[in-house]
């Protein structure tokens, strides 16, 4: 769940820009939709992003895209905050949640599972170390399709 190109040089742009506004960047992603190209950047900071928040990293990274034009396909900007659901892909992301229950999607069935609900019990050499119906599971990163928080109500 490495950055591409694209997505590594809009971290490194976006944030200086929103820790001047008082947020962090979670995350970029850069797809293709259809016929079209998105950039997501999320954001976050301690009580959540606002709308407000949102709305100046949109106006301050536009500006700097549109300026150093880096990316050479047209694509839509979308600035949104991380969410209760957010996606966790780096190791700081797994260690500053351990204890909580994550939703795991896998790309091919490991024992049995493909998607499911777990305690993050850990993240080690690139391993998912999970807590599973009382037994531990321990997943390869390159078998992970996507880790996010659960939202339970």
């Amino acid at each position: 769940m490495a950055y591409s190109k694209i997505e590594q040089l809009v971290f490194e742009m976006a944030e200086p820009l929103a820790l001047a506004i008082g947020v962090f960047i979670w995350d970029v992603e850069f797809q293709k939709e259809g016929k079209n190209h998105v950039l997501r950047v999320y954001i976050d900071k301690e009580g959540g992003a606002s709308i407000d928040d949102c709305e100046k990293v949109s106006i301050a990274l536009s500006e700097k895209l549109d300026a150093q034009d880096p990316i050479p396909t047209a694509y839509s900007l979308e600035i949104s905050s991380a969410g209760l659901d957010r996606r966790l892909k780096r190791e700081s992301d797994f260690l500053g949640y351990i204890g909580h229950l994550v939703d795991v999607k896998l790309y091919a069935p490991t024992d049995g599972l493909k998607e499911f609900t777990a305690e993050l019990s850990g993240f080690s050499n690139n391993m998912l170390l999970l807590r599973y119906e009382n037994r531990a599971l321990e997943l390869p990163m390159d078998t992970v399709a996507s880790v996010r928080l659960a939202v339970i109500f």
